[in-house]
């Protein structure tokens, strides 16, 4: 007969921090995503991240358990994804790369229903956060994803399969050695433009104003996607976007914030629909 060990019981105040005492090699939640989905079947040169893992409040703890074989993706490459499956129905599917805690995200999926909406991060915290907003307010557009998203795009996705692409407020790497480590660049775009279809929209925000302005000198020079700007620079911020808690302080501080809206054109090696 085997012996049950129990483990304390967790404290369920709302907001506590929790740590998992767990024995070695044991994934720190069983049901919820994984700690390395790819594990080290796939070397890119560009990450669309750099991995944190930090405190779990027992909310988001509890939600990630709960909610991750629902709402939840593992990013491990070994598989295509059938988004119309995965949502449940064929409306438009927009990725979002790096969301932080979750609440643009979630103010973006309740003010527009009809798109659905796969949030990609690898912030625990924020995972457990955005998966309890959405099941809080009955958001059924959200999907959250668990790894890097260069894997989804390239191993997951199928060509055409995005209605649109949002970064908001990536990692500026300011070093100039550090430069090659931003995402938004050529190698990046390209890649994104084959999982785009073509009317797609990408929106960038940051509030780096170098990066900014590489960010409009690389999708401006890049031949498959034009600006929406008629000028050619900057856009204001859509009201679609929500005015975060972390952008309101920037803004607070003197910081200077761009948006920059481009469409996926035409594919170059193939004629428009009906030609």
């Amino acid at each position: 007969m085997s012996e049950t060990h129990h483990a304390p019981e967790a404290d369920h105040t709302p907001g506590a921090s929790v740590r998992h005492t767990r024995a070695k090699g044991e994934p720190r939640f069983p049901d919820g995503p994984k700690a390395d989905p790819a594990g080290s079947h796939f070397e890119r040169r560009i990450r669309s991240f750099q991995p944190r893992r930090s405190r779990v409040t027992a909310g988001q703890a509890d939600a990630l358990q709960r909610l991750w074989a629902k709402w939840g993706l593992d990013i491990d490459g070994q598989q295509v994804i059938d988004l119309t499956g995965f949502f449940g129905n064929a409306s438009p599917v927009v990725l979002e790369i790096g969301f932080g805690m979750g609440e643009a995200t979630a103010q973006m999926a309740a003010g527009d229903p009809g798109t659905n909406i796969l949030a990609v991060d690898v912030h625990t915290p924020g995972q457990g956060n955005l998966l309890n907003l959405a099941e809080h307010h009955g958001l059924s557009n959200i999907r959250v994803g668990n790894g890097d998203a260069i894997i989804l795009l390239v191993e997951m996705l199928t060509p055409d399969s995005l209605d649109g692409l949002r970064v908001y407020f990536p990692d500026p790497w300011p070093k100039k050695r550090h430069h090659k480590r931003r995402l938004i660049q050529p190698e990046f775009l390209s890649l994104a433009a084959t999982r785009l279809r073509p009317g797609a929209i990408v929106h960038c925000a940051t509030d780096w104003e170098p990066y900014a302005e590489q960010m409009l000198e690389v999708l401006s020079a890049h031949p498959d996607f034009e600006n929406t700007q008629p000028d050619g620079g900057f856009a204001p911020r859509p009201d679609f976007r929500p005015l975060t808690r972390f952008e309101g302080q920037g803004l607070d501080k003197g910081h200077v914030v761009n948006d920059l809206l481009f469409r996926r054109v035409q594919h170059q090696d193939r004629p428009p629909t009906g030609a």
